[in-house]
């Protein structure tokens, strides 16, 4: 008896907090009106219009009667020719064992002097040491050796030049503690 008793007037509060909320939402709505209406008459943007984009203007490129760019002159002379493939690398030669590796991978490492020949010693990436004389070939760029001294081995490189032909560059390993 006393649960049905608590139970109704729970109902009661809950029924009458239910009625004071309705009555709240049946207001006048006359000033949410009026503020909407002035928001939407303050400002009124503008937006500007697409611009106009001039029309592309073709262009036609006649130079049917022009040297072609890609070809060579004719009036290079036969000696210009020569004299620009002169120097190249040659590649019937054999490959030395020193050749596999770039130059700035290989490392001076001292000097041998047997029988009054001055040998340069070499080492690899791998760590093995090799003997070279003057004329030996190292390093990728076809760099022969022409000079060994105590302080370093003097090589002259063939590289391609960028236009087709070659050149010859000086290069050196020098003696260095590891």
């Amino acid at each position: 008896m006393i649960q049905s008793k608590y139970s109704s007037r729970l109902f009661i509060v809950a029924l009458l907090i239910s009625l004071s909320q309705l009555s709240g939402c049946a207001k006048d709505h006359d000033d949410l009106n009026a503020y909407i209406a002035s928001v939407k008459t303050k400002h009124q943007g503008t937006v500007k219009p697409i611009p106009q984009f001039k029309p592309y203007k073709t262009f036609t490129y006649a130079a049917g009667d022009l040297r072609d760019p890609f070809q060579q002159e004719a009036e290079q002379s036969v000696d210009e020719a020569n004299n620009k493939n002169a120097l190249k690398p040659n590649k019937t030669r054999p490959k030395e064992q020193l050749e596999s590796f770039p130059l700035d991978t290989l490392r001076m490492v001292g000097i041998l002097e047997q029988n009054n020949i001055k040998w340069g010693l070499v080492k690899d990436p791998n760590s093995v040491v090799h003997r070279v004389l003057p004329g030996n070939y190292a390093g990728q760029n076809e760099g022969q050796i022409v000079l060994i001294n105590e302080n370093s081995i003097e090589f002259l490189e063939i590289v391609a030049d960028g236009l087709g032909g070659y050149i010859e560059r000086k290069a050196s390993l020098a003696l260095g503690n590891e």
